[in-house]
């Protein structure tokens, strides 16, 4: 859908959380519900002006290599500044107006040329490649591309972009190669993660897995939401498809097609459960 208006869904952001209403796709009444919450300096942060395209918004969090911007589309090809002062691993990009759109994803382990690709955050279909989505362009250090496709830069359509670089003992961006065997691969990520998304990349069909500490705080993690269907929440039981977080990383424990398939490309993001060790401490290593 577009963006639209909920009184009664998030009513604030808060110093220490947020604020809920009584809109029951947020807070119905003894039901389980799960956020997952990232941090910028708070606030809409202000234009960026870098690229072809200015920023209406652009609130940085450059500690943590994460950007949240807001932009107008213009139809014509173009790049648009994130703010990170490093190289995005991984972006989101929603249209918010004009009319419904997918939720496009760049990842750069997605491919061997990933700006040529794009994933759905909201299809389990496969990897695409279309020049019209992120122009065939890398991104850098300073900016995004986008092209012609108007679920990411239709005239006067507004836009929504998340961007992430890879922090050491903060974030990890990579990719693996399924087996189909209970004993999956181990994937490392120098911190035990706390959130884990899992999309199968070559081959359509797969829902998109995301696993975390909240909702299974101890191994196997087995309760699994996926974003590209409306399921309620799936257990992932002993040989279907649980998922061990280690210290440095993450263990496939299951042979369910949506994160093990023998042969097939899964591309993930992963979030420190206690990043760099604290303000101004290095993380501590398992040993």
């Amino acid at each position: 859908n577009v963006e639209s208006t909920v009184a009664e869904g998030v009513k604030s952001f808060d110093t220490s959380g947020f604020t809920l209403g009584t809109d029951g796709n947020y807070n119905t009444s003894s039901s389980l519900q799960v956020a997952w919450c990232w941090n910028t300096q708070g606030g809409a942060g202000s234009a960026n002006e870098v690229g072809g395209i200015n920023t209406t918004t652009t609130s940085l969090g450059a500690t943590q290599g994460f950007s949240i911007s807001t932009y107008t589309g213009t139809g014509s090809a173009a790049t648009i500044g994130h703010g990170l002062g490093a190289v995005p691993e991984f972006i989101i990009v929603k249209e918010r107006t004009n009319d419904a759109g997918s939720w496009f994803v760049y990842h750069h382990k997605n491919t061997a040329a990933p700006e040529t690709d794009y994933l759905l955050l909201d299809s389990s279909s496969i990897t695409t490649d279309d020049a019209t989505v992120w122009n065939d362009t890398a991104p850098t250090s300073t900016v995004f591309s986008v092209g012609t496709h108007d679920d990411v830069n239709e005239s006067s359509g507004t836009y929504v972009a998340y961007c992430w670089a890879g922090i050491e003992g903060y974030s990890k961006f990579g990719s693996y190669i399924g087996n189909s065997s209970t004993d999956g691969p181990f994937v490392w990520c120098g911190f035990r993660p706390a959130w884990l998304w899992i999309n199968r990349a070559s081959q359509a069909g797969a829902e998109e897995v995301v696993v975390d500490s909240g909702r299974s705080p101890f191994n196997v993690m087995t309760a699994a939401v996926a974003l590209d269907v409306t399921h309620t929440e799936a257990y992932m039981g002993t040989g279907s498809g649980p998922t061990d977080f280690l210290s440095n990383g993450f263990k496939i424990r299951g042979s369910t097609p949506a994160q093990n398939y023998d042969t097939r490309t899964f591309v993930w993001a992963a979030f420190a459960e206690f990043p760099f060790g604290g303000d101004g401490v290095a993380q501590g290593r398992a040993r």
